[in-house]
C-alpha cells in the first residue's frame, strides 16, 4: 500500500465529495461568474469518474485563486502567473494524477503568459481553465490583457490604448491540442466542455468568460451567446488549424462588439509531453515519488548523476 493507491481505484465519487467540509463558503461577490466555474468543475469530475484523491488543482493569485479552497482535492495555491509550472512538474512526477490548473486573465495571459505559451507548445497533459473577466478583480479593477481598447480603469483613466490579447488564437499558435471557450451564463455547456478537457490527452485550454459585476460592469454578463456547434454559420473542421484559426479570430473580434461565441474551437490528437518522454525512455512509467517507499531499494536521482560523471 502506498500513498498513490487511490489512483485508479474505480470508486465512484458524488458531486458533494468535491465540496470541502472544513472550508468557508465562497467569498466571491454576488453575481460573480467564478461560481459557475466551481460548479462546472465539480460536475465534470463526477461525469468523468474522478475522485478527490485522484485530482490536483493548482491555482494562481486573484479571485480565481480561491478556487482551490472551495474544491475538495489535492491543492496548491501558487504565486501570480506560476500555476502552470507547478502543474507541469506535478504531472511529470505523477502521471496518474488528474491535473487541473486555473487562473485569471491577468494571471494566465499577462504575468504567466510565457508559461502559457510553452506549456501549450509542449502539450502537457492537463486542463487549464482561465477565468476571463477582462479585468484585474482582486486588486480592485485595473486593466488586464483582455480588457478592450478604450476601456477606462484605475491604471488607464483615459482609456486603454492597447488592443486586447486574443487568447484562443494565442493558444492555437502556441500548440494547445484542445481549445474551447464557454461562459458562466451557459452552465450546461460549461460542464460538458470542462469534462471533455479533462478527458483530453494533452494540453486543454478553456477560456471561461466570467462576468465581474463589481469591477467590470462594461462586460455585463456575456449574453446573449451563440454556441458555434449549433450555428450553421460556423460549420468547420475542429482538427483543421486554418479553419479553427479563422473561427477563433471571428469569435475574439465579435466579443468586443457584443456577440459572444462559445463552444469547441480546436481538437487535435497528438502525443502529450509525458508520452513523448516515456517513449524515449527519459521518463519512468510510474510515479517518481514511489521510488522512495522501498526501504531496501532506495533510489536517488543523485546516484544516477554521479554514475554518469564518474
Amino acid at each position: 500500500m502506498t500513498s498513490f493507491s487511490a489512483i485508479g481505484s474505480e470508486r465512484e465519487a458524488t458531486k458533494e465529495e468535491f465540496t470541502p467540509g472544513v472550508e468557508p463558503q465562497p467569498t466571491w461577490c454576488p453575481g460573480c461568474g467564478d461560481f459557475a466555474v466551481l460548479k462546472a468543475l465539480k460536475g465534470a469530475m463526477t461525469d468523468v469518474g474522478r475522485t478527490p484523491e485522484e485530482v490536483l488543482l493548482v491555482t494562481g493569485i486573484g479571485c480565481s485563486g480561491k478556487l482551490s479552497s472551495y474544491f475538495e482535492s489535492y491543492g496548491y495555491h501558487s504565486i501570480h502567473g506560476r500555476a502552470l509550472p507547478v502543474a507541469r512538474a506535478s504531472k511529470v512526477a505523477n502521471p496518474g494524477l488528474e491535473v487541473v490548473a486555473a487562473g485569471g486573465d491577468g494571471d494566465g495571459y499577462g504575468i504567466g503568459g510565457n508559461h502559457f505559451m510553452h506549456t501549450a507548445r509542449e502539450n502537457h497533459d492537463m486542463t487549464y481553465i482561465v477565468f476571463n473577466n477582462e479585468i484585474f478583480g482582486l486588486t480592485k479593477g485595473q486593466t488586464s490583457p483582455t480588457s478592450p481598447k478604450g476601456h477606462k480603469s484605475k491604471t488607464q483613466p483615459s482609456g486603454s490604448a492597447k488592443a486586447p490579447v486574443r487568447p484562443l488564437s494565442l493558444a492555437l499558435a502556441s500548440g494547445a491540442s484542445y481549445i474551447a471557450r464557454t461562459a458562466a451564463t451557459n452552465p450546461r455547456q460549461a460542464q460538458e466542455i470542462v469534462a471533455e478537457a479533462i478527458e483530453h490527452d494533452g494540453f486543454a485550454h478553456i477560456d471561461f468568460l466570467t462576468q465581474c459585476p463589481t469591477w467590470n460592469k462594461d462586460a455585463k454578463e456575456y449574453v446573449p451567446y451563440t454556441d458555434i456547434q449549433d450555428d450553421d454559420e460556423f460549420e468547420f473542421d475542429l482538427s483543421d488549424r486554418k479553419d479553427a484559426g479563422e473561427v477563433m479570430y471571428e469569435a475574439e473580434t465579435r466579443l468586443y462588439e457584443g456577440e459572444v461565441l462559445t463552444g469547441r474551437f480546436f481538437q487535435q490528437d497528438r502525443p502529450s509531453y509525458g508520452e513523448e518522454k516515456r517513449a524515449t525512455g527519459e521518463m519512468p512509467e510510474g510515479h517518481l515519488a514511489e521510488r522512495y517507499f522501498e526501504d531496501d531499494d532506495w533510489e536517488r536521482t543523485a546516484d544516477t548523476l554521479i554514475d554518469r560523471h564518474t
